[in-house]
């Protein structure tokens, strides 16, 4: 099956014609654009090939023996009862973890060419989207290590699941304090991350970070690695004796080395502001500091996430 992508834009193109966004105004001054879906599969346009309407989508044969599912625009296309594709055409940029769907019900398998159409300026530009492709498209096999830094409100935990997004079997890591309506700000930060996770992650609300990843196979997304520390700095009492919580960093860094999975790891980057006029804020920021350059120095990659946007340390996907 050879399949030709002639066009591969939102019905609008991109840019959008008369659109003054960040994303489509670049495009226009340099004279570039991206046409509207035109591919055609085996020499024929899709819409002339042997189809059958699923919801969302069709679900097309060729003549070659060839099997393909596609989707609609900003549509989440259901494959046809134990169907296996060769290729799926999917608006990747509404629905990534649709992807992830397929891959849990076998339709997208290792051979499976992976298309995203519809594109538009729902992504910031051509790098962008390429960047979260190369995540989609094939998720990476562990043992790989992923350490993301930023401040508050950075965008670091959203870089972090659309890292996973497209992976089949995560498994959520929530170090933080449960939602228990004692702190509405923080429930409301807990019920933020609970609507963004797609509905099949499994979630771990503990700090027993270490036996996860010497056991996990699949992958985990933690966040973050700020709040277990303070959890078990408030275990150990080292507030009042730091060298009482240093073994359990030791610890982290042993199982983060030998882990077996594929792990994305949220931590706060605390180096960049004021020195803290308090004990306890020093010692956290000290702390936090020595265990994200141990556990940086044992992964294959780290980004720094500043305004949503991740700046790469040094990316060795």
């Amino acid at each position: 099956m050879r399949i030709e992508i002639e066009g591969d834009a939102s019905p609008l193109g991109w840019p959008a014609p008369g659109c003054p966004c960040a994303s489509c105004a670049p495009l226009r001054r340099r004279g570039e654009s991206r046409a509207p879906l035109r591919i055609l599969v085996d020499g024929l346009p899709l819409e002339e090939l042997e189809a059958a309407e699923v919801p969302g989508g069709l679900d097309i044969r060729t003549a070659s023996g060839g099997r393909l599912l596609y989707g609609h625009h900003e549509a989440w296309p259901e494959p046809a009862p134990g169907a296996v594709y060769d290729a799926v055409l999917l608006d990747l940029l509404e629905r990534p973890e649709h992807l992830a769907v397929l891959r849990r019900l076998g339709a997208v398998a290792s051979h499976t060419e992976i298309h995203a159409v519809h594109v538009d300026h729902r992504v910031r530009d051509a790098a962008e989207l390429r960047r979260r492709l190369e995540f989609w498209r094939s998720p990476v096999a562990g043992p790989h290590r992923t350490l993301l830094l930023g401040g508050s409100r950075s965008g670091k935990s959203a870089e972090a699941e659309l890292r996973l997004i497209a992976h089949p079997d995560v498994t959520y890591l929530a170090t933080g304090p449960r939602a228990d309506g004692s702190d509405p700000e923080w429930d409301e930060r807990v019920r933020s991350h609970r609507v963004r996770r797609p509905s099949w992650w499994r979630v771990v609300e503990s700090d027993e970070l270490s036996g996860l990843l010497r056991s996990a196979r699949g992958a985990i997304l933690v966040d973050g690695l700020g709040t277990w520390l303070a959890s078990v700095m408030d275990r150990t009492n080292a507030w009042e004796d730091p060298d009482a919580v240093r073994p359990l960093l030791s610890e982290l860094v042993e199982a983060w080395r030998r882990t077996e999975a594929v792990v994305v790891a949220v931590s706060d980057e605390v180096g960049l502001s004021l020195v803290p006029d308090n004990r306890a804020g020093r010692l956290f920021r000290d702390l936090l500091g020595e265990l994200n350059q141990r556990l940086a120095a044992e992964s294959e990659d780290a980004a720094l996430v500043v305004a949503g946007r991740p700046l790469p340390l040094w990316p060795c996907r």
